[in-house]
Order: C-alpha cells, then structure tokens, then sequence
C-alpha cells in the first residue's frame, strides 16, 4: 500500500483542545536498512502491528499486519536500536485527522504531527501548531530517532 504523509514539529500546546485522549505507543525497530525498514509496535489498547516500511519522504510504501501480543512483546525484547515511547492523539482540524506524537524517555520533549493524503499535490490547511516541515528530514523519522535520538538542537 502506498502512504502519502506530511510531518511537521508541533509548536506550543493549542492542539490540545481539540485531541482525543490519546494513546500510549511502544514501538522498536526489527530490522533497518537504508530507507527500508521492519517495526514492531504495541499500542495501549492491546493491539500489536509489524509494518515494513520502504522508502522515505512524503510517498512511501507500508505494510500493515496484526500479530498476537506476545509476539510483538518477544519481538520488542530483541530489537534493535532504542524503544520509541509516545502518546499519539488524533485531532480533527478542517476536514484532516493529525496524529500528534508526544514523546516520552529519551526522546522526552519531541512533539511531532502527521497528516496523511490521498494524493502528493494534496494541500491540507495547515493548523497554527505546524511547526517546520520534517517531511524530508531523514534525522526526524521514527527509526533514526529510535538510533540517534534527537537531532541536535532539537531541545
């Protein structure tokens, strides 16, 4: 399946209002190479997901499969790289849903948004919290934070 998505920096805390209560995510990386990748993610309410992802920047190419618990709970032990911890909410703002990712450990801090599109020339009226554009930034996807942490200046 194709995934077409913007990700931005959130500034300030506005979009607050408007979110749901959110969703507390663990994820970690099976397998990484260069812009491919295979997750393993556990959200909190006891859902389990292994996603390959290739490619990077707004299209990508995602893979989206349920697996048991314990599985994705073995798989998480022997991952590589750190454990991204967040909280994901979702925010309806003009006809969009955002997911807004609230870091947490050592990623403490990061306060990123996505906005997914059903085609590239997609133009989505940007909330007042979109910050700078990451969409292009290879240091701001989830896998080069689970390496790298946050790149720097990014406190």
């Amino acid at each position: 399946m194709i995934e077409i998505e913007r990700k931005f920096l959130v500034t300030g805390t506005s979009w607050r209002d408007d979110a749901d209560p959110g969703t507390l995510v663990l994820q970690g990386y099976v397998a990484v190479s260069n812009s491919n990748s295979v997750r393993v993610r556990i959200k909190g309410d006891g859902s389990a997901w292994l996603t390959v992802k290739a490619g990077s920047g707004l299209v990508r190419e995602e893979y989206e499969y349920p697996i048991p618990i314990a599985h994705a709970r073995r798989l998480l032990n022997r991952c590589i790289g750190n454990i991204i911890e967040k909280t994901r909410y979702l925010v309806a703002h003009e006809g969009y849903v955002w997911e807004i990712d609230v870091f947490h450990g050592a990623l403490e801090g990061a306060v990123v948004c996505e906005v997914e599109l059903s085609r590239e020339d997609e133009a989505p009226p940007l909330p007042d919290w979109c910050g700078r554009e990451l969409t292009d930034d290879p240091d701001w996807s989830n896998s080069a934070l689970a390496f790298n942490g946050l790149p720097e200046g990014a406190r």
